[in-house]
């Protein structure tokens, strides 16, 4: 089993960046593809990024592609989510969740879910 603990959120403006982490518990971090999605408040939960266990394959969602880049560092249990030029409509509850699936983008095909962080951006 693995646990998820996101951190990094706040209040920003539009324009500025934020860098969200998620630490991850257990031995086996390495093994599992991660994912990072959004939920605005009224909204469906969306996908966002997603890496693989190596983190040499990324995918983004249109929304985000090349604003956000997300990474990972397995020997620090760690999913990061660099997110640049943030604009209001990026204002959502971030969560990181881990998954069997590489390059899944659907919120089924992840199996752990971290509480979330929140991210406002205001204009």
């Amino acid at each position: 089993q693995v646990q998820l603990v996101e951190s990094g959120g706040g209040l920003v403006q539009a324009g500025d960046s934020l860098r969200l982490s998620c630490a991850a518990s257990g031995r086996t971090f390495s093994s599992y593809a991660m994912g990072w999605f959004r939920q605005g408040t009224g909204k469906e939960r969306e996908f966002v990024a997603t890496i693989s266990r190596s983190g040499g394959f990324t995918y983004y969602a249109d929304s985000v592609k090349g604003r956000f880049t997300i990474s990972r560092d397995n020997a620090k249990n760690t999913v990061y989510l660099q997110m640049n030029s943030l604009k209001p409509e990026d204002t959502a509850v971030y969560y990181c969740a881990a998954g069997p699936v590489v390059g899944a983008i659907s919120s089924r095909n992840y199996d752990y879910w971290g509480q979330g962080t929140q991210v406002t951006v205001s204009s």
